[in-house]
């Protein structure tokens, strides 16, 4: 890729859309399109964001069609909108490359050498994206396969806060894997029927903490500055070289001001001067929309950020994201009279289940046909037996199945490397957190494997991320520091009220970590010690009860050797104490590799979890948890919990009742 900024007029695209339906087709899509104006033209901006390799509606992990995703059913309402729309632009706004089995076979099985076309590329393609930006993701697999990747897009790929090697003294002066932002020269399709020329800048930007999250991939070898610092540095840029419109690819979530601004920073992006529309992901939600409610500088209804628009349409093609501007060429260039912003979801949930309302666009369809047909047989490829079910339904309320073979894994393939080495005399602990237990991604969203054969694509759905496996030297009080981080995933439980949630909504569930070789209460009636995005909220607090190691009060000098993954190793999800300098051995080999080896090695195994953990007395305390409809098949698994299922919620989740 270039190292200096491009202009699309030296990429080679489709033209720009124009005009093909009539004015009146194009009035009942907007109001401003039929304004028969020399001076004014509607245009309609398109996005998607974290596709993670979903190009077909098909779920590899279930081996089953998945009607809420597939950026197949998302082209279905791209074309609609071009057909009726004179002026329309469509975007990517990254995580595009992993986060599925097809992702991992190409990455692990096929492998991506010179001149090949990447099957996410290749759907892109058919569509005729107008640019795109990077994500976290798309460094999970190392640099020269993302550059290869690349390499195979049609349309101009644009990051302006990474830098390759190391900072220079001003962001301008970066060195570049992918250009800092494009402009894009495109004509306009005036209410009059004339046209005139725009000048359409985009401009995109990563969340830093890919530097952490990733450090095996990109140490040495590149850098990332803050999104605002690197936005004020550049969007003047923009502007000087003739952007009428400034667009920004931001993937980055939206939060209030100092909650995590570095990770997510669409909202202070947007106040940056320059700025005119805001494209945002990362976090998998929806904007417009309730989950951005009540927070300052938001407009969670009529989706604006800073008062500018913007649009996060949800992951995996659930949705388009659409922002229409209607535009005034006041004679020296062109400014945003009105905005408005939609999301178009490519399915609708009912009483009977979920519905799809669009079709799979045949063209994307096919341009994948034969990675898919390769990826089912990859992910079907048998590795071993397990003579328990595997799934995932109670893993935020009891120890669990789903979590307890991760740990088994990584314990087992850590025992016999730590006894050649200076920690053989150490005690070896384990950590892992369940993936797939609904949340944001749905009540159908939890690992469910019967008893019997195991696959690859058994294994990959217990073990969602290419992470690789990082051992850590602490001691046992930060052991306890860790267990106390994982605490925060619960809500505070008054004794004797009745109903109340258990799960707090803003924990994710990869942070919820169980410590195997331990044994712990966690008592739900005390304050969280920290927030859950890894901040002191009470130093006084203390959730976690009765920690014992061997039977025994654990020793807070001791020290312990503890497997994790290299995400929370290098400091992922802030848990405290965990810092680079507690590594002490690094894998060659990926957590979901080691998951495959041990099954192989044990050819049969037993998963059972060993109720390490509990919840220490709540004085009879009644709470709800909701988790998926399919655990009302493992209510015989709940013999540590007293809970019974009640209604199914609008969400589609099952709510249980349980007394503490």
């Amino acid at each position: 890729m270039a190292d200096r900024p491009i202009h699309a007029s030296e990429v080679s695209r489709r033209g720009f859309l124009a005009g093909a339906a009539a004015l009146g087709a194009a009035a009942a899509l907007h109001p401003w399109s039929a304004r028969a104006d020399g001076r004014r033209a509607h245009l309609r901006l398109m996005e998607t964001t974290d596709l993670h390799v979903y190009v077909l509606p098909y779920d590899y992990y279930a081996d089953k069609p998945l009607d809420t995703a597939g950026l197949a059913r998302t082209a279905a309402i791209v074309e609609e909108i071009r057909r009726e729309a004179k002026n329309a632009l469509l975007f990517d706004n990254g995580d595009f490359l992993q986060g599925n089995p097809m992702g991992d076979y190409i990455a692990y099985e096929r492998g991506m050498k010179e001149g090949d076309v990447h099957p996410v590329v290749a759907a892109m393609n058919v569509l005729g994206y107008d640019a795109g930006t990077l994500g976290n993701h798309e460094f999970n697999y190392g640099l020269e396969f993302m550059e290869r990747t690349l390499a195979g897009a049609r349309h101009p790929v644009v990051c302006a806060n990474l830098a390759k090697g190391p900072l220079a003294a001003r962001p301008e002066d970066d060195a570049r894997f992918v250009p800092p932002y494009v402009i894009l020269d495109r004509e306009l399709t005036l209410g009059d029927g004339t046209k005139r020329p725009i000048r359409l800048g985009v401009i995109g930007f990563v969340t830093p903490q890919i530097m952490v999250w990733d450090a095996a991939h990109l140490t040495g070898k590149a850098a990332t500055r803050e999104i605002v610092d690197a936005a004020r540095a550049l969007v003047p840029r923009l502007k000087a070289e003739g952007a009428d419109i400034v667009l920004a690819l931001s993937h980055s979530g939206i939060v209030a001001e100092g909650e995590g601004t570095s990770e997510n920073a669409s909202l202070q992006l947007a106040a940056v001067e320059g700025i005119d529309v805001v494209f945002t992901g990362h976090q998998h939600l929806q904007f417009p929309g309730k989950d951005f409610e009540a927070m300052t500088g938001v407009d969670a209804k009529a989706g604006r950020l800073a008062g500018k628009p913007a649009v996060m349409p949800g992951f995996w093609g659930s949705h388009l994201g659409v922002v229409d501007l209607d535009l005034e060429h006041d004679g020296s260039g062109w400014r945003i009279v009105e905005s408005a912003v939609e999301l178009r979801p490519i399915s609708e949930r009912t009483d009977d289940g979920v519905k799809p309302l669009v079709a799979s666009d045949e063209r994307v369809r096919a341009s994948v046909q034969a990675e898919h047909e390769a990826t089912l047989a990859y992910v079907r490829r048998p590795v071993g037996e397990t003579a328990a079910p595997l799934f995932s339904y109670f893993a935020l309320v009891a120890d669990d199945p789903s979590v307890q073979i991760v740990n088994q894994a990584q314990s087992w393939y850590l025992k016999d490397i730590l006894a050649a080495s200076e920690h053989a005399s150490l005690p070896l602990l384990s950590a892992a957190a369940p993936f797939k237990s609904g949340g944001r991604n749905g009540p159908d969203y939890y690992t469910d494997i019967p008893a019997g054969p195991i696959a690859i694509r058994n294994v990959a759905d217990l073990y969602l991320y290419p992470n690789t496996l990082r051992a850590v030297r602490i001691t046992g009080a930060e052991v306890k520091e860790w267990l106390e981080m994982s605490a925060g995933i619960f809500n505070r439980i008054e004794p004797g009220q009745p109903d109340q949630p258990l799960i707090a909504a803003d924990f994710p569930s990869y942070n919820f970590d169980v410590i195997d070789g331990v044994t712990y209460a966690i008592d739900v009636t005390q304050p969280a010690k920290y927030t859950a995005k890894g901040a002191v909220a009470d130093a006084s607090a203390s959730r976690i009860r009765d920690l014992a190691y061997d039977g025994r009060p654990i020793d807070p000098d001791q020290l312990f050797i503890v497997a994790t993954n290299n995400y929370r190793a290098s400091g992922g999800g802030n848990f405290p104490g965990l810092t680079e300098d507690k590594i002490v051995f690094v894998a060659p080999d990926a957590n979901r590799d080691v998951l495959v080896r041990y099954i192989i090695d044990e050819n049969t195994i037993n998963p059972s979890a060993d109720g390490n953990w509990r919840f220490a007395p709540a004085g009879g305390s009644r709470v709800t948890f909701r988790t998926g409809p399919g655990a009302a098949r493992h209510l015989a698994a709940l013999t540590q919990l007293k809970a019974e299922p009640g209604d199914t919620d609008a969400e589609g989740y099952l709510v249980f009742r349980m007394t503490l």
